[in-house]
């Protein structure tokens, strides 16, 4: 399948893989994956969010592919991986362990990142063994695990059952999004960027956002707006840390910090003042940082664990 334009264009668009595959998941669902950097180095994968694609980590593959192997894949129906019949967290956890299985080796380990539903993907997989063998850490980016619509502020007003049913139906709509155009623009920095973005990350987004096919965009919506993975995040077990925006209306900060006291492991809480839902393009440089925090404090430990038991060994 031929690479979206806007993967290939601007500054935001992700560097050329050093290969890319087809991972199987239970199902049968195809995914596209992405591998960047030396095989050898410390592994990182990335899962990205509702109507995104692996070029919203542009950013953060061009920082760490110098230094580490970054694996992204785009979800069921986003990117080039085709549209599937199963949408739900099941799936979502299926397709991860689908994609850690086809890039990592037996017992390797990574530092497994999530934006939005990437991070859902991480909690959803959180108790499954494939999960435990292959993740040493995990970054959940602008995400929650229940309540999504009901706190969503999106729209104005007070909090209560009618602003959460027009949050849902304008969150789930069918209506396609069309070109990308400056009100159109305008809106998707409203809802999910800080009022203070950049218009090229502003456009990065707006470009990724809008190749989403309607189709998947709405049946992912219905996934979200029921979602509770309040039992999942007790079981994700491996150190994580937390990054949220404060301005964020998709996924405000009050999820980030209810992760964080939830987490049986939780390494840092990161709050990034007047930055919306779409951190990994807002704040490019602070979610990269916590990349790399995470795999030199785990995935290094790991190294010297392996070298002192080969040393050992007689």
């Amino acid at each position: 399948m031929r690479r979206p334009a806007h993967v290939t264009s601007g500054p935001y668009a992700p560097p050329a893989a050093r290969r890319e595959l087809v991972a199987v998941s239970a199902d049968g669902a195809r995914l596209h994956v992405e591998v960047h950097g030396d095989e050898g180095a410390p592994a990182v994968v990335l899962a990205h969010g509702w109507t995104c694609s692996t070029a919203f980590w542009a950013a953060q593959i061009r920082a760490l592919a110098a230094t580490h192997r970054v694996v992204a894949y785009d979800q069921r129906g986003h990117g080039r991986s085709p549209a599937a019949r199963e949408h739900s967290t099941t799936a979502l956890a299926d397709d991860l362990v689908a994609v850690l299985g086809a890039t990592l080796a037996p017992g390797e380990r990574a530092v497994v990142a999530g934006h939005s539903m990437g991070g859902m993907t991480i909690m959803a997989a959180a108790a499954r063994p494939e999960f435990a063998e292959h993740a040493a850490a995990a970054l959940l980016c602008s995400t929650g695990s229940s309540r999504l619509v009901e706190r969503a502020t999106v729209l104005p007003g007070r909090a209560g059952r009618v602003r959460t049913r027009v949050t849902g139906a304008v969150l789930g709509s069918r209506a396609p999004l069309g070109p990308v155009t400056p009100v159109a623009r305008s809106v998707l920095k409203y809802a999910t960027m800080g009022p203070g973005s950049a218009p090229d990350r502003v456009e990065a987004c707006a470009a990724i956002v809008h190749a989403c096919p309607t189709g998947v965009r709405h049946a992912w919506s219905r996934v979200l707006a029921g979602l509770d993975l309040d039992a999942d995040v007790s079981r994700l077990t491996v150190p994580t840390a937390v990054i949220g925006g404060s301005a964020d209306r998709l996924t405000p900060i009050e999820h980030a910090r209810g992760l964080a006291a939830a987490l049986p492991n939780c390494v840092g809480l990161t709050e990034l003042t007047g930055m919306g839902h779409m951190t990994p393009v807002e704040a490019p440089e602070a979610v990269t940082r916590a990349v790399r925090e995470l795999t030199a404090r785990y995935l290094d430990d790991l190294d010297d664990l392996d070298t002192t038991a080969k040393e050992k060994t007689p």
